[in-house]
C-alpha cells in the first residue's frame, strides 16, 4: 500500500512540477537588465501612441523569442496575512516565476501605478517587480524590491532616459 502511496506522489510531482524559482538575486538583476534591453529595443521600434496590449504583446514575444519564460495575464494567488487564499490577480507579465512585470502605456508614471504594482508584489508574496510605461516620449523602467522581513520598498529607477543619437527618433 505504501509504494503505491508513493507512486501516486512521483507521479503527481511529474504530472505538475513545482515551478522553479529564481532565488539568487544576480540572476534576478541579469532577467531585469534583460528586459530593460528587450523594452528599449520595443520603444525603439514602436515608439510611443500604441495600446498597452500591443507593448504586452511586444515583449512577452521578444522574450520567449530568446528562450525567457514569460507569461501573459497570468493570474496569482491574492492571500491573507495567514495564508487564507482571497482571490486573484493578473500580472502583466510575470516572468520566469520570479518577476512581475506591470505594463503602462500612458504620458507618465504616478503613484497609482505604483501603489497597484507594490499591492501586487504584496499580496502575491513576490520579491521583484517591474514597472515598465511605453506611452511617453521617453521609455520609463522602475525596479521595486519587496523586503517580505519588514515590508520595505526599495525603489531603484533603472532606465528612465534614452540615450539615442538618431535624430529621426525625435532626439536632438
Amino acid at each position: 500500500m505504501r509504494e503505491v502511496g508513493q507512486q501516486n506522489s512521483l507521479v503527481e510531482k511529474l504530472l505538475h512540477p513545482e515551478p522553479q524559482h529564481i532565488q539568487d538575486t544576480a540572476e534576478v538583476n541579469k532577467l531585469c537588465d534583460l528586459i530593460r534591453q528587450t523594452s528599449f529595443d520595443i520603444h525603439k521600434f514602436l515608439r510611443s501612441g500604441h495600446l498597452e496590449k500591443v507593448y504586452e504583446n511586444a515583449l512577452a514575444h521578444r522574450l520567449v523569442k530568446i528562450g525567457i519564460n514569460a507569461i501573459q495575464q497570468h493570474p496569482l494567488d491574492v492571500c491573507d496575512e495567514d495564508g487564507t487564499l482571497l482571490g486573484h490577480f493578473c500580472a502583466d507579465l510575470f516572468v520566469e516565476n520570479t518577476l512581475v512585470v506591470e505594463i503602462k502605456a500612458c504620458r507618465g508614471l504616478i503613484d497609482d501605478h505604483v501603489a497597484q504594482l507594490l499591492g501586487y508584489l504584496r499580496a502575491s508574496r513576490i520579491e521583484h517587480g517591474l514597472l515598465i510605461n511605453f506611452g511617453g516620449p521617453k521609455l520609463q523602467i522602475k525596479k521595486y524590491i519587496l523586503n517580505n522581513d519588514t515590508l520595505e520598498v526599495f525603489s531603484f529607477l533603472c532606465f528612465l532616459c534614452l540615450f539615442v543619437a538618431n535624430s529621426s527618433y525625435g532626439f536632438h
